[in-house]
């Protein structure tokens, strides 16, 4: 790993600027907060913001206005990244298998992937020494969160 600063909010504005390129039909709000830093391993968390920012990008696909947002919180007084959305969201009885390999919660044809994306996220948090967690409701959005060390 290769730590180093690296300015989250304007990774998340790059990410989704690629995504609306690719579907500028799409009707997607996006926030991002600005000057969200953090020490990390860029390369790395650049494939954890493309797996959550896409994974909202996808699971909002069916909604006439989108709304993906990036930001920081501080549950329990520690430092949390989040990516929220609005989409299909999912039932909380299923949080923990969002992040096991292969585990999905919505059929490939609703929503098309392998299952693999969060699994990755997660091992890449833990690199980091941080943690990753999800709250959703099911048609109402999900929001995603992650700790760094």
């Amino acid at each position: 790993m290769h730590p180093e600063t690296v300015d989250l909010g304007e990774m998340a504005r790059e990410i989704v600027a690629g995504l609306m390129l690719a579907r500028p039909q799409r009707r997607v709000k996006f926030n991002a907060a600005e000057g969200v830093v953090a020490k990390a391993d860029a390369k790395l968390l650049r494939v954890v913001m493309e797996n959550l920012l896409g994974n909202a990008w996808k699971y909002t696909g069916k909604k006439e206005e989108a709304l993906i947002e990036f930001g920081i919180a501080e549950p329990n007084g520690k430092t949390a990244y989040f990516v929220r959305d609005n989409g299909a969201g999912f039932d909380m009885i299923h949080a923990e298998r969002l992040f096991a390999a292969f585990q999905r919660l919505h059929a490939n044809k609703e929503f098309a992937g392998i299952g693999i994306g969060l699994c990755t996220v997660r091992r890449i948090i833990q690199r980091h020494g941080g943690q990753v967690w999800a709250e959703g409701n099911v048609g109402a959005g999900a929001t995603f969160y992650f700790t760094l060390a």
